[in-house]
């Protein structure tokens, strides 16, 4: 053992103890993806836009929405791909890792762009969509739990619980993504 080897082992416990559990990080990002949520129906309440806010808002949601689902169909497609023994674990890691940036900035830009957009939050579909939301939001906070460690893994003996774990993920995502984007399309219809 050489005397780096000495003076980093320390180093590296004293980092494995400050190191918070994969839990608290998970908790704290689903707390923040609440009070975002939460803070966003608060301005929907109590702000109205004027016309030009509104429009504005109105692209910026579309957007959100292109840039947001767009991202998590190519990552669910290529869990799929996954799943059917076309890519392996590595690659879809690899590929998938840098997509949820653009689904958390197009989900923030679809919570924001649309506190502004006079929903009617006295309708039952309305709040079934806010709900909707939430739910695919905080899905998205697992995700990310469960991308990581799907990464821990060596990649060719994946755990049945995180198999079945993944398939209930893609299940609600494109569950709750579909369905708020149903019922937005239905309330811009009246």
């Amino acid at each position: 053992m050489s005397a780096a080897d000495v003076t980093a082992t320390p180093r590296r416990r004293e980092a494995e103890l400050l190191r918070l559990p994969g839990w608290c990080g998970t908790t704290a990002a689903s707390l923040a993806v609440f009070l975002g949520w939460a803070a966003t129906t608060w301005i929907a309440l109590h702000l109205k836009a004027d016309t030009t806010l509104h429009t504005a808002a109105l692209f910026v949601h579309l957007a959100s929405l292109v840039l947001g689902f767009g991202a998590v169909l190519a990552i669910d497609y290529y869990g799929a791909l996954w799943i059917t023994g076309r890519k392996t674990l590595s690659e879809v890691l690899d590929f998938t890792a840098p997509l949820h940036v653009p689904v958390w900035a197009g989900l923030g830009g679809l919570l924001f762009s649309g506190a502004f957009l006079h929903p009617d939050l006295s309708s039952p579909l309305t709040c079934v969509k806010l709900g909707l939301v939430l739910v695919l939001s905080l899905n998205g906070v697992q995700a990310s739990a469960l991308h990581r460690r799907l990464a821990a893994t060596d990649g060719v003996t994946v755990p049945r619980s995180l198999m079945v774990r993944g398939a209930l993920t893609a299940s609600v995502s494109q569950a709750a993504w579909w369905g708020a984007a149903a019922i937005g399309f239905l309330n811009s219809q009246r």
